[in-house]
This record gives structure tokens, C-alpha cells and sequence, in this order.
């Protein structure tokens, strides 16, 4: 046995996979089931976004608290090949610098604030006492969140009137949007309902659903996920003759994770499942794979999207069975971390040269777009709060902010990704996606085709 072999086999590190992966603040997009975010109803939030100015705005300045994760520490503790991310903090602070430089928000100086948060020890209690400190103790206006995935966090930061700028892979429906809003939004990333259509039709053109083997969901048990699963993707699944099987799996911890995603293995592999899609959270698809590795004879196609990280499979093909990407195909709306360079030249378009830009001045530079794909992120959202602060009419508070940007977001475009979904109530920015790919020659994802606007 080689000792590779040896390393599939041993479940002590199928379990310590499952702990690191977890901890990749952009590369997770799981949902664990934690505990509820409070009561205040969406009309109360409204209410209460619209009295005066907002929290940690002065007269000359308005707070607001990056949260980063450590993923250099991450690499190296785990040995995974992922691009380096640099220094998160002087990226910030280049930020910082650019907005005071060229008229602030709303005329007032950003006043950026840092906090490093431990991911690898996730739990709903870290979340709420981080966003206590956030909110209490920074007072922040608004919060640009990485690493942060148990259910409790964004509503934490709706209940206290602060405006979150979500900069994780981290699904939200329309209905979840609308029903923290005006306080939720993301920059980088599209809404996950119309994912879900538009990933299912993808998926039957390039005929996925082909063939007489059953589908197999692998599925995070979070109330966003199973409402758009049981409501939404399972109709839709039907519609195109697919009796799908569903694995739900408690993301909660690394324990609940992977026991739910070796339980799910099992159960395809007894009912002879050949295809496997993934709704909820990329570290379930680069652990299930491993998991399913382990089982003698299991080797099903799998489907794929920036919700899955394609980068980790990528960089890390010495530690999955082989052959396991084989077939892959899917939709991409995250350039950051689906293809290399090669596929898609660095920088393309406006939004993306503009940020480099920004960087480039505070002379930080990325080797590659994955090694910016927390820079991104961030970049955008302070570009959308800028946006929104200088269309600003009356006082900066969420309310006053999100009718702003909905006036003027359809000038916004991410650096991201693709298309825009911004204006007229959108609360996501991603708009469009292009087939994905798996090429076995060129041993990397590519893109397929032209963009493609969500739900068309």
C-alpha cells in the first residue's frame, strides 16, 4: 500500500482535512445549523435603519471593521498548496488611504479597523462575542466579514444596526437578504437562488443528468440551504426527470461534518449513485471527494462551482484519489478561484485594474488573481460603500445608504466577478457566470462560452 493509499485510509486526517478546510475563510461557503439570529422582523430593521445617523459615524468619520482570517497560518500548518494572500491588513490600510484621499464616504474619513479572526475555531459562541466587540465595543457603522459561517453572525450584526459587507462564500437567498435588509449585502458574490436555477440548467445542457445512475445532493443542513433545496432546487431537479438523493450534512463542526459526508458516501455508493452535485459550502466538496476516495470503488463525476473552490482541487491534486476531477463541469462566477491566469489574463476589465491599482499604490503587489481573492473582495466592498456614501441624500445611516445604492448600483461593477445585480433592491452584486470546465490536458478549470446573466 502506498502512502498515499495510507493517507486515504487514515481517518484521523480525513478529519483534520475536514478542520483545515473549514478554516479557509474565502474557499468555505458551508452553512452550519446554529443558533437563530433573534426576532427583529425585516419591517422592524427598516424602522430602525432610519433613525439618524448610523452607529460609528461622527461628524468627520464613519468606523468600519474588516474581519480577516490568518490563511498563511492555515497553509502552513496544514502543508496545502494555496496561494500566498499577503498582508491583509496593510491591504486594508491601502484602502483606507484611497477613500481619504479621494473624498471619503459621505465627505467623512474612513476610519478602517482590523481584527484578525481565529476560523479554525468557528462556533456560534466566537461569532456572537466577535460581533459583540464589533458592534459594542468598535461601535462599527459597518463590518466587511470574511470566515465567518455559523448561522448567528449576520443576524447578530442586522439586530445591532450595523451594515455588513459580506466578503465570503456565503449562500444567501433573496428571501435571507430581504429579510435582514437593509443591512446585508455582498459585493463579490451573486444571490443564491438564482444560482441554484441557473446551475441546474447548466447542468442539464451539458448533460450531467444523462444516463440512468441516480443523482446524489450533498447538502449543508442550514435553514437558507434546506429552504432552497426542498423549495426550489428539488422542483427543479424534477422538472428535468431527477429523483434526486440528498445527503444533509451538519456543518456545524468538523466532527458533524464529517460524519455527515461519510455517511453520505456510503449511502450513494449502496444505491449505485454516479453523479454527485454540491448545494451549500465548498469544504464539503473537497472532503466528500476524499471521503469517497476511501471507499473501494466509489469514483463518481462530480459537479462543480466557485461554491466548491475549484482552486483547492487543483493545487491539491496529490491529496484526493486520482481521476477525481475527471469530468467536472459546472458554472463559474468567481474568477479568484475557479481558473489560472493562463485562462483568464490578470487583470481584466475596469474593476479589477482599478483595485490593483489602489494596491499598487501602497506598493502591494499579487502574483496572481487567486492570491488577491481576499484583496478583491475587500476592494469591492469599500468600492460599493464609497458608491453608496457619495450618493447619499440626508443622513448616513443603512436606510439612507441602501436607497443610495439603489439608485446608482447599477453603475457598480465587482472585481470579483462577473455582471451586476445591483440597483432597483439587489442586494448581490454578481450577475452573470460562465460554464466551467474541467480540462484533463491542460490540468486546470477553464472557462466555456460567454457570460451568461443569472436565470436567463
Amino acid at each position: 500500500m502506498t502512502g498515499k493509499q495510507n493517507w486515504f485510509r487514515d481517518r484521523s486526517a480525513l478529519v483534520r482535512l475536514g478542520a483545515v478546510v473549514g478554516g479557509l475563510a474565502l474557499a468555505v461557503a458551508g452553512c452550519g445549523t446554529m443558533m437563530p439570529g433573534g426576532n427583529t422582523s425585516g419591517q422592524d430593521l427598516a424602522t430602525q435603519a432610519t433613525a439618524g445617523p448610523g452607529p460609528g459615524v461622527s461628524d468627520d468619520s464613519v468606523k468600519v471593521v474588516f474581519v480577516a482570517v490568518d490563511l498563511d497560518a492555515i497553509k502552513e500548518y496544514t502543508g496545502f498548496n494555496t496561494a500566498s494572500v499577503g498582508d491583509q491588513e496593510a491591504q486594508v490600510q491601502a484602502l483606507e488611504d484611497w477613500v481619504n484621499d479621494n473624498g471619503g464616504i459621505d465627505g467623512r474619513q474612513l476610519d478602517a479597523v482590523f481584527r484578525l479572526y481565529d476560523a479554525q475555531a468557528d462556533s456560534p459562541a466566537a461569532e456572537e462575542q466577535l460581533c459583540n466587540q464589533i458592534t459594542q465595543d468598535d461601535q462599527a457603522f459597518a463590518v466587511v466579514m470574511t470566515g465567518q459561517y455559523q448561522t448567528n453572525a449576520r443576524p447578530c450584526y442586522a439586530d445591532r444596526q450595523t451594515l455588513v459587507l459580506d466578503a465570503s462564500l456565503y449562500a444567501m437567498s433573496t428571501d435571507y437578504l430581504e429579510k435582514y435588509s437593509p443591512y446585508l449585502w455582498t459585493a463579490s458574490f451573486p444571490e443564491y437562488d438564482s444560482f441554484v436555477r441557473s446551475y441546474v440548467t447548466v447542468l442539464d445542457d451539458q448533460g450531467f443528468f444523462e444516463g440512468e445512475e441516480g443523482i446524489g445532493v450533498v447538502a449543508a443542513d442550514s435553514p437558507v440551504n434546506r429552504d432552497t433545496i426542498e423549495n426550489l432546487a428539488v422542483p427543479l431537479l424534477k422538472e428535468h426527470g431527477i429523483e434526486p438523493e440528498i445527503a444533509w450534512v451538519d456543518t456545524t463542526d468538523t466532527g458533524t461534518l464529517f460524519q455527515g459526508l461519510e455517511q453520505g458516501a456510503i449511502t450513494f455508493r449502496s444505491k449505485g449513485i454516479e453523479r454527485v452535485m454540491f448545494l451549500g459550502g465548498s469544504r464539503m466538496a473537497s472532503v466528500f471527494a476524499t471521503v469517497a476516495g476511501s471507499q473501494d470503488g466509489f469514483k463518481p463525476r462530480y459537479a462543480i462551482s466557485s461554491f466548491d473552490n475549484p482552486s483547492f482541487f487543483v493545487n491539491n491534486d496529490e491529496t484526493i484519489p486520482p481521476d477525481t476531477m475527471n469530468g467536472m463541469v459546472g458554472i463559474g462566477f468567481h474568477p479568484p478561484q475557479d481558473v489560472p491566469v493562463s485562462q483568464f489574463p490578470f487583470p481584466t476589465g475596469d474593476a479589477e485594474t482599478e483595485c490593483l491599482d489602489i494596491y499598487g499604490a501602497a506598493g502591494i503587489e499579487f502574483e496572481s488573481r487567486e492570491s488577491a481573492r481576499v484583496a478583491l473582495p475587500y476592494c469591492d466592498a469599500v468600492r460599493l460603500l464609497k458608491l453608496g456614501g457619495d450618493a447619499l441624500d440626508g443622513e448616513l445611516n443603512a436606510a439612507a445608504w441602501a436607497q443610495a445604492v439603489d439608485r446608482v448600483g447599477a453603475t457598480f461593477q465587482s472585481a470579483s466577478g462577473p455582471g451586476n445585480a445591483l440597483g432597483d433592491g439587489g442586494r448581490a452584486a454578481i450577475g452573470s457566470y460562465r460554464v466551467l470546465k474541467f480540462d484533463e490536458a491542460l490540468g486546470n478549470f477553464v472557462y466555456e462560452g460567454d457570460e451568461v446573466p443569472f436565470d436567463e
